[in-house]
């Protein structure tokens, strides 16, 4: 009877201890509160919402939820061209350690692995160690100009969209795509080498932001800005037409991108190696409940790749041409067409123009635009304010779009 006295204060005592931590805990962090652990801090207070898992209509199995799932996230296109013959390119350049090390450097030590389970720590541990262990593994890679099925497969995250009305239905989740971190590392330092030959070669135009070293939505902002400012000097009227490419990466078309590339000059064993990356791919599907089987992946560009968000922009420059008195800006996926005159009607009239030409240009591409978000909005200079508001809408694809007193665009 003593013994389990004993033992009952002795855990009393346990848990008033961690509860006194917690409490001390808590409160230093909140004394030493930072804007950079504030999120953290908030995260803390409200909790985290219960996971909703899939259940979805019609899908009464998990394999069946688990089909519906890759349905909505991967719709198939096209079947799989068959591998290259494996060869040698003399002409690639060798990879060099400061690539490697270079490329460990831009990766998070807290990114979650993929299917091999090695985080970007261990890489860059074993990199520290002796340099010459990756770059062993990973130069025959570059050499051949290939990228192995191998190093393709990747485990997808479903994961619920918060404030969603209801959870039956495949677009009110979300995936994370974990990647090979080995592919990861090689496909970091392809994206290094492309980018530079890319912007030598005029694949990637000026007004492109977005996946770009020194070009975020900072950037982009300020460029519109900036420029919309300038336009207004002559006292002219300027509207902005925001426009949303609709699915983004999934839009990327191998043979459209692998042209695209030859055209431009850029080396063959980059030409191939992109061809190489944008097939034979696979995911398995994480949820509660999932089968865990592999499915084949064959849309687009792959998801979480340090590599596609440049084979985007890549893909989609040829949609830039230039606006007489007026600006031409994109960051990523978002493209802001931007018109000026001498009155609202004449605005009205010369983005509608512009949106035919984009949208001509996207149909060549296999791309096009979510009309449904795409937003308008009059800007107005500060001695403008007192005058009559310009409430002319658009009509683009039968949509008629009202222009918006505020707006926001890369979070801005």
């Amino acid at each position: 009877m003593a013994l389990r006295e004993t033992a009952n204060i002795s855990r009393t005592g346990h848990f008033k201890a961690i509860k006194v931590a917690k409490n001390k805990h808590w409160s230093s962090l909140l004394l030493s509160a930072t804007p950079q652990n504030m999120w953290t801090a908030r995260g803390f207070a409200s909790g985290r919402a219960p996971p909703r898992f899939p259940s979805l209509p019609g899908a009464e199995t998990q394999q069946q939820i688990n089909d519906a799932l890759l349905g909505h996230f991967f719709p198939s296109k096209a079947a799989f061209s068959p591998p290259p013959r494996l060869r040698p390119h003399n002409s690639t350049p060798l990879l060099t350690k400061e690539e490697i090390a270079h490329a460990l450097s831009k990766s998070a030590s807290s990114s979650a692995p993929g299917p091999d389970q090695i985080p970007y720590l261990t890489g860059k541990q074993v990199n520290a160690i002796n340099p010459l262990i990756l770059l062993l593994i990973l130069s025959p890679l570059v050499s051949l100009w290939y990228h192995p099925a191998l190093l393709k497969v990747a485990n997808g995250v479903v994961l619920d969209k918060p404030g969603k009305p209801w959870y039956e239905s495949p677009s009110s989740f979300r995936m994370i795509v974990l990647l090979q971190t080995v592919s990861k590392i090689r496909e970091r330092i392809i994206a290094a080498r492309l980018i530079l030959v890319a912007r030598s070669r005029g694949q990637i135009q000026l007004n492109q932001c977005g996946s770009l070293p020194g070009l975020s939505t900072y950037n982009a902002c300020l460029t519109l800005m900036n420029d919309v400012k300038a336009l207004q000097r002559p006292r002219l009227k300027v509207f902005p037409l925001l426009l949303d490419i609709q699915s983004g990466f999934d839009n990327v078309d191998k043979p459209t991108l692998a042209r695209i590339l030859r055209e431009g000059g850029i080396p063959h064993y980059l030409v191939s190696w992109v061809a190489s990356i944008l097939g034979e791919r696979s995911c398995t599907l994480d949820f509660p409940g999932a089968p865990g089987t592999p499915a084949p992946v064959n849309i687009g560009a792959p998801q979480s790749s340090p590599v596609s968000p440049l084979l985007f922009l890549i893909d989609v420059a040829p949609l830039y041409f230039r606006i007489p008195r007026g600006l031409m800006l994109s960051y990523v996926d978002d493209f802001a067409l931007t018109a000026t005159s001498l009155s609202c009607g004449g605005n009205i009239r010369r983005l509608q123009e512009l949106f035919r030409t984009i949208q001509a240009k996207a149909v060549c591409l296999d791309i096009s635009f979510s009309v449904l978000t795409t937003e308008l909005i009059h800007w107005r200079t500060p001695s403008q304010r007192h005058s009559q508001l310009c409430l002319s809408p658009i009509q683009l694809d039968g949509e008629i779009l009202h222009p918006r007193l505020s707006l926001r665009w890369l979070g801005y």
